[in-house]
């Protein structure tokens, strides 16, 4: 039997998790803190996808003033990088081939505590949806304390249904009909198709983990 074979593994209909470090996150990040448990003390708590905590109205675009509309727009900016028309014409740059997209966007701000998270959920209406994480309370440095984005895997449990033991040998092969986790990480932005179901894992920190969600539609 010939063993020198390279076979070539092709990852037909990838979905896309976009991540990029803000850069000169420190000041954007501390001001929206600031705004953040200011309106915290004066607003009580919506209930959407949260398991204790607290969320905001998802009118933060309006009442979180100058640093919610600069990160709006990095959010904004992403996705004109990564979105394309249907010929391959990507949505911001100088070059021939720019088409423009106008991106309408909601956002909204949570804090967690120790045992608080998020259930597995969706936003419909939006094409994309990012988090941008203000305070990872620790848990980009010590993954004992949860808090992780997490993702299921769209395609269901199928992958993993006739033979669970077995997985497929490339990049994500390992988690197929499961789950993918991102740790948080303070002033990082993550993007993701608004139709991809996660959630947040819950928070066994001793500090506050605060991020803000977006949405991107058209």
């Amino acid at each position: 039997m010939n063993t020198n074979l390279n076979p070539e593994i092709i990852p037909l209909f990838a979905t896309p998790i976009i991540r990029l470090d803000v850069p000169d996150a420190a000041q954007l990040t501390a001001d929206l803190r600031r705004v953040i448990e200011e309106r915290e003390k004066v607003q009580e708590t919506t209930h959407h996808s949260n398991y204790g905590g607290w969320q905001s109205t998802w009118d933060m675009d309006r009442w979180g003033g100058a640093p919610a509309i600069k990160l709006l727009a990095h959010a904004r900016n992403l996705a004109n990088r990564v979105t394309t028309d249907r010929k391959g014409n990507i949505g911001a740059g100088p070059h021939p081939g720019y088409f423009a997209v106008t991106w309408h966007g909601n956002m909204w701000a949570n804090i967690n505590r120790t045992g608080h998270a998020n259930e597995f959920h969706s936003h419909p209406g939006a094409y994309w949806s990012c988090v941008y994480y203000v305070d990872d309370g620790g848990c980009g440095d010590d993954p004992a304390l949860g808090g992780e984005l997490e993702f299921m895997d769209p395609r269901g449990a199928l992958p993993a249904m006739n033979a669970p033991h077995l997985a497929v040998d490339m990049p994500g092969g390992l988690s197929a009909g499961v789950t993918e986790r991102f740790a948080p990480k303070v002033g990082r932005l993550v993007m993701f198709p608004s139709w991809l179901y996660h959630q947040v894992r819950p928070y066994f920190g001793d500090r506050t983990r605060i991020s803000i969600a977006m949405n991107l539609s058209l």
